[in-house]
């Protein structure tokens, strides 16, 4: 299941909403993307123009060169003929080339800009959106979808336009030099039409198909690397052989399957090419012998019956993407439309800015002092609270230690006193202030983040740790790393810091990875720093390194330490125990013990377990 089973949804959205009728409101959403460069798309139409007169023009100078210079066999004039001949080939290959070089202009173009304005809503979306929407969603919103929502802007609307342009100017032409010749070409086209529509609709069922399994293949890749551990500490390298041995074969059957069709579809279509050119070369040749029809225009006629039926075929298989990119579009679009669930009001963006253009000068400094005040709380796709009526005063400087079972909801203090979340009633203040009352990325900035489990960038060590604040010296980073002790591994490491830590940090130990995420969250100088089980899964050694850094760093600072092990937390000044969801006990160590509660009763199971292993150590 997991990502095999997301990509399979996936295909069958795409699939339900590619079936769906052309719609102008659809598309009127790509307008604010489209219009910078409409000077491009009316230099390609207008070019386009141009090309079709030439394509459906360049066959008449055959018709005038054999009536005028092979059936006389003469060559007067003939010097005339090729020039204005020359001219015409360069006219319609400077058209071609300009007419592609605008259009590509929009495709990159539309492109840059669709996935700009994703990247920039992204960092606007709350933190909850992140928590309910799997990354491989977004990518597809912002790689293939944009890519074919550009590409369809660029060439399919203007390959249309020459398409129908060219089958309206070549059958206008047949017409006027003979309708009786036009009516032949003319007569086969109701069978071409259906023929294609016949064949292009199981050619795209088909293509479907293989794009869902192909999207099969991608998230079976995906999970079989990413649980490479998994698979072979458990053997499972022969059921996960026989499991994508299922999804290729399906795919070769689909492939085969859309093979066999276009082997069955493409003869089709030459055979009718070359009944029409028979039916042509017949008739017209009966007209020449009969001086009906000069033999130049029969040479026209061939010529247009050989060239029709590609623009026809065109026609068709661009309504279709016409059609199809729909789909792409209300994704992108449904994307961009997705309103954050926590927003500044417009009060507030004026004077402090936004995520994109923050007024720092505006922004007051923050001491950390923190209320919950009468706060209840439902997560948005939760149907009970979380918290009710809680009330919580913590004075700046103030060390709160979160604990409780794993799915407790130890993190939902944090995330709604990070305002990653806001109370369904109630008010967190904010050295005396509703935090509503002040942007959100004056809250953050001032946030110290350690995670269990923490994302290092594709990078040096020294350039991790300076994302806290880009703009600090390496004497300031190095000076970050020397506080928490990570100075002490990073001398261990050949390159020091210059050590490439590798994607996701994943040439280093998790311990090595919270140290440096420890230093980068120092740098920041925050206000309020969060230890997500910042010790839980690392040696002694490195435990030892983080607890002393944490002891002297947290000393002046708000701090929430969410922490398995109890030991860690002996010294917070504020202890909530949770279950369920829910606060069942707070107080400090002391007066938990004291209580002989659920604190308690964890405290003591823990230390008991801790002994034992001291013992068989």
């Amino acid at each position: 299941m997991g990502a095999a089973y997301f990509y399979r949804k996936e295909a069958e959205e795409m699939e339900k909403k590619e079936n769906q009728n052309f719609s102008l409101a659809v598309w009127k959403k790509m307008l604010p993307f489209f219009r910078p460069y409409y000077r491009y798309f009316a230099t390609t139409v207008s070019l386009n123009v141009i090309l079709v007169l030439t394509d459906v023009g360049i066959p008449l100078f055959q018709s005038y060169a054999i009536d005028h210079f092979v059936v006389p066999g003469t060559l007067e004039g003939i010097d005339v003929f090729v020039v204005i001949y020359v001219l015409a080939v360069i006219l319609q290959a400077a058209s071609l080339f300009f007419s592609v070089r605008a259009a590509i202009h929009i495709e990159m173009n539309v492109g840059k800009d669709l996935k700009r304005a994703q990247f920039v809503h992204l960092q606007k979306l709350s933190f909850s959106y992140y928590n309910t929407t799997p990354v491989g969603y977004i990518h597809a919103r912002v790689m293939s979808d944009t890519l074919k929502i550009a590409t369809v802007l660029a060439w399919g609307l203007v390959d249309m336009f020459w398409a129908f342009a060219y089958v309206i100017g070549v059958f206008g032409i047949m017409f006027v030099l003979n309708w009786r010749l036009a009516l032949i070409v003319l007569l086969v086209v109701p069978f071409l039409a259906l023929l294609t529509a016949f064949f292009q609709k199981r050619m795209l069922l088909w293509n479907r198909k293989i794009r869902e399994t192909n999207s099969e293949i991608t998230g079976a890749f995906n999970e079989g690397i990413t649980g490479v551990q998994t698979s072979k500490t458990l053997v499972m390298e022969e059921q996960n052989d026989r499991a994508f041995q299922e999804i290729t074969g399906r795919m070769k059957k689909s492939s085969m399957t859309l093979a066999k069709l276009t082997a069955v579809y493409m003869p089709l279509i030459l055979f009718f090419s070359s009944m029409v050119m028979a039916f042509v070369l017949a008739r017209g040749g009966y007209f020449v012998q009969n001086q009906m029809i000069a033999l130049g225009t029969l040479s026209v006629f061939l010529s247009y019956a050989v060239g029709i039926f590609e623009p026809i075929q065109q026609l068709a298989r661009l309504l279709s993407d016409l059609i199809s990119c729909q789909a792409n579009i209300e994704r992108v679009t449904g994307l961009l439309e997705q309103e954050p669930n926590i927003t500044d009001s417009q009060e507030v963006r004026e004077k402090y800015g936004d995520s994109m253009h923050p007024k720092k000068e505006n922004w007051e400094p923050i001491k950390g002092d923190i209320e919950f005040r009468d706060v209840t709380f439902c997560y948005p796709d939760g149907k009970e609270n979380v918290l009710e009526h809680f009330n919580l005063r913590i004075p700046a400087g103030t060390t709160v230690a979160i604990v409780g079972d794993t799915g407790a909801g130890k993190s939902t203090i944090v995330n709604l006193a990070g305002r990653f979340f806001e109370p369904t009633e109630g008010q967190i203040l904010i050295d005396g202030r509703d935090y509503r009352e002040r942007s959100q990325l004056w809250l953050h900035s001032q946030i110290g983040y350690v995670l269990q489990n923490p994302h290092l960038f594709s990078g040096t060590i020294r350039e991790n740790i300076r994302y806290g604040r880009l703009e600090a010296t390496d004497a300031e980073v190095e000076e970050a790393a020397r506080q928490v002790s990570a100075d002490q591994v990073i001398a261990r490491l050949e390159k020091g810091y210059d050590t490439d830590v590798g994607e996701g940090g994943n040439r280093l130990s998790t311990g090595e990875k919270q140290l440096i995420s420890f230093a980068r969250a120092i740098l920041a100088k925050p206000a309020i720093f969060v230890l997500d089980e910042a010790t839980s899964s690392i040696d002694t050694w490195t435990e030892q390194l983080i607890q002393k850094a944490t002891e002297l760093l947290l000393k002046d600072h708000t701090s929430f330490m969410i922490a398995h092990r109890l030991s860690t937390v002996r010294n917070a000044d504020i202890i909530l125990v949770m279950k369920d969801g829910k606060i069942i006990e707070q107080g400090n160590h002391r007066e938990l013990i004291r209580r002989k509660g659920q604190y308690y009763s964890l405290y003591s199971k823990q230390f008991e377990e801790e002994r034992m292993l001291e013992v068989f150590r």
